[in-house]
């Protein structure tokens, strides 16, 4: 009954995380499309935002419709852009997370804060300059989900797609984050071809004409932002446990700390000689003197190699 109740106890504390990180992003996921349908605000200034940026993309960026037309020539081309558009972001995100948290746990906190901040930052651009998508501003663009399917946006307009919220390309923001946590984590050659994620998206944004260019290079802006934001809450994280540990070490009472604050030397205990021979070392050629000041490697290092 006992060892029962033990593995129950464990179980529940392995699911009981999983859950909360669950639930927080459900909770954030819910919260981001009410906060898109919220910032509704018609086609009229999406539409002049659209102008406004297609004639300052034309000084320095090579056409979107451009690109898309010659896109086009390829055979399958539209059809396979928008299935990529549909079916990879919500889940090559999602399985990111998953993967990170079954086997990478101590990197999986950071990526899922980067992401949170990304998409925070991403709601508030959408609110700040709606911008209509080349599919819908009258350049010249073939709407190809329209044209061959299949379609990321209901007739009706009323999923959590606001299609007047271009700007920034969150598909591209998610897109580069996947790549970058992958090749931060995995030490796998195949992570090279996880990172293809990334400018696959760029392409695929164009081609499907769902996208500007400034549309991803805003949303990389902000991923950097974001990054540097977590690592910023993360170093000061540490500082302020640094100064609780120095505290807790100087003990109450003693603000100056002191040898008298610490535990004598001589009274930690000594570990035992393993071979019987004091400092001497065994090898295959027989015993051999240890060089002084020399130990063995780390726990972490073996881990590392």
């Amino acid at each position: 009954m006992v060892s029962g109740a033990a593995v129950s106890g464990t179980a529940g504390s392995r699911v009981r995380p999983l859950l909360t990180e669950v639930g927080l992003l459900a909770v954030l996921f819910a919260f981001y499309k009410w906060g898109r349908t919220l910032i509704e605000q018609g086609p009229g200034q999406a539409m002049s935002n659209a102008h406004l940026l297609w004639r300052f993309e034309r000084e320095w960026l090579p056409s979107e419709v451009g690109f898309q037309h010659w896109a086009l020539g390829w055979d399958h081309a539209a059809f396979l852009a928008n299935v990529y558009y549909v079916s990879v972001h919500f889940p090559g995100t999602t399985l990111l997370l998953v993967w990170l948290y079954v086997r990478h746990r101590p990197s999986y906190a950071r990526v899922r804060n980067e992401l949170v901040a990304l998409t925070a930052a991403g709601l508030v651009v959408h609110t700040l300059f709606p911008l209509a998508p080349p599919r819908l501003a009258g350049i010249g663009a073939v709407d190809t989900m329209l044209a061959v399917g299949p379609s990321a946006y209901p007739a009706a307009a009323d999923g959590i797609a606001n299609q007047y919220a271009a700007m920034p390309s969150l598909h591209i923001g998610w897109a580069i984050l996947v790549a970058v946590a992958v090749l931060r984590v995995s030490r796998s050659r195949w992570r090279w071809v996880v990172a293809l994620h990334a400018p696959l998206t760029v392409l695929v944004v164009v081609v499907t004409a769902n996208h500007y260019w400034t549309d991803g290079i805003v949303a990389a802006l902000l991923l950097a932002g974001a990054m540097a934001l977590v690592s910023l809450a993360g170093r000061m994280r540490q500082a302020v446990g640094h100064v609780a540990d120095a505290h807790e070490l100087r003990g109450p009472g003693r603000p100056g700390g002191g040898p008298a604050d610490r535990e004598p030397r001589a009274a930690r205990p000594v570990p035992a000689a393993r071979d019987g021979h004091g400092d001497r070392v065994h090898d295959r050629g027989g015993d051999r003197e240890g060089a002084p000041g020399a130990a063995a490697p780390a726990g972490d290092d073996l881990v590392l190699a």
